[in-house]
């Protein structure tokens, strides 16, 4: 169970805001009341008015206790507030109807009326239990015009809570997004960490030292560049595209015959917002599926367009045409998996990757993603 401290919890309402509401309520009766005094000609108005005031005064404070008594049970289920401030309503509106009886009928009635009146008020006193049913009726009327403001009291409140409650809400979500957006991000350099060991490997094996130096100097480079930014943040193209190159730079020592490389990017798309890495898998694909598995030269194209208000990012190939069972496994693999989870979380069903084999062979993947300016 919660334990409720009203020295450290923020009421769901500002005691600024409780405040006016009390003093609104109550101006609104001293107005309803004396205008329906004047209506009715009533004699003595400005000392009619000015005990008003002085029972409207008194009830403000009745008032403010209840709601520093409602604030007590701010922890606590609705349905117990709700309790809590009909039964407080009950001594409050007494206490009110109390006071009220008294400013009016026991506090030197003779300055409210005349002789005539004083002596039809002397008949109404004399009966029997005359001051109980006043007392009672008026409490009756001043019990609901509490419960009113106790009412909006508690909706104001809940509307708070629920307000509250949708912050955290979507604070977590926020945070599990990000989250998720974190692990996708750090799945990218395992990958690409594990193909350039077996790439290195295979260098050593074959006793080529100044090819396997060159790498890991290539290596380095791209993981300074790479780990740098916060995976949360977008970068600029020109620096994701850079940090394509370095990783074509490493492959090109493993295929220095093989791979070719091009880059089609508009000047002014350089400096577009996208996700870091965002394309990392796509050239890894083309690697491994294109240049390895050919015997001719192949090139890795980059290239980007403006569509609208959407960018589009196409990772291409021309290798060999593949069997259909390679072909399938291209379009499903983890690093293209990785890419769509990445799109989605980032920019849910405003952006997608698009995948095609030509007939001629090789493979493209195009993103399409919003177009965020870096400004």
């Amino acid at each position: 169970m919660r334990k409720f401290d009203i020295g450290n919890h923020k009421p769901s309402v500002g005691q600024q805001v409780a405040i006016l509401s009390i003093l609104g309520f109550w101006l609104f009766y001293v107005i309803i009341i004396t205008l329906r005094a004047a209506v009715s000609d009533w004699p003595s108005q400005e000392e009619l008015a000015l005990r008003r005031v002085v029972v409207t005064v008194f009830g403000i404070g009745i008032t403010y206790l209840l709601y520093r008594l409602l604030r007590l049970f701010e922890d606590k289920a609705l349905s117990t507030r709700i309790a809590t401030a009909f039964a407080a309503a009950i001594p409050c509106a007494i206490a009110v109807g109390i006071f009220n009886y008294y400013m009016f009928n026991v506090y030197d009635p003779q300055s409210l009326f005349d002789e005539a009146h004083m002596e039809k008020m002397r008949e109404y006193m004399e009966r029997e239990n005359y001051a109980l049913q006043a007392i009672v009726e008026d409490s009756v009327s001043r019990f609901f015009f509490i419960i009113s403001w106790a009412s909006l009291y508690m909706t104001l409140s809940y509307a708070g809570e629920v307000r509250t409650v949708e912050r955290k809400a979507a604070r977590f979500a926020q945070a599990a997004q990000d989250a998720e957006l974190r692990s996708l991000r750090y799945q990218v350099n395992p990958h690409f960490l594990f193909n350039t060991l077996n790439s290195l490997s295979t260098l050593v094996m074959r006793s080529q030292p100044e090819e396997a130096e060159k790498m890991i100097l290539n290596l380095s480079k791209f993981y300074r560049t790479s780990l740098s930014g916060d995976p949360l943040e977008d970068v600029a193209l020109s620096e994701e595209v850079h940090l394509q190159n370095l990783y074509l730079d490493i492959e090109a020592v493993r295929f220095p015959k093989r791979l070719k490389t091009e880059t089609h990017i508009p000047d002014k798309l350089m400096d577009v917002l996208v996700p870091g890495l965002i394309l990392q898998p796509l050239v890894e694909n083309a690697i491994k599926h294109g240049v390895a598995h050919s015997k001719r030269p192949v090139t890795i194209s980059i290239s980007a367009e403006a569509k609208g208000d959407f960018l589009k990012l196409t990772v291409a190939d021309d290798g060999e045409a593949q069997p259909q069972n390679i072909s399938k496994d291209q379009n499903s693999g983890i690093g293209l998996a990785n890419v769509r989870d990445r799109l989605e979380t980032r920019f849910g069903n405003q952006a997608k990757l698009e995948t095609a084999h030509p007939k001629a062979g090789g493979f493209i993947a195009t993103l399409t993603m919003p177009l965020i300016s870096d400004i």
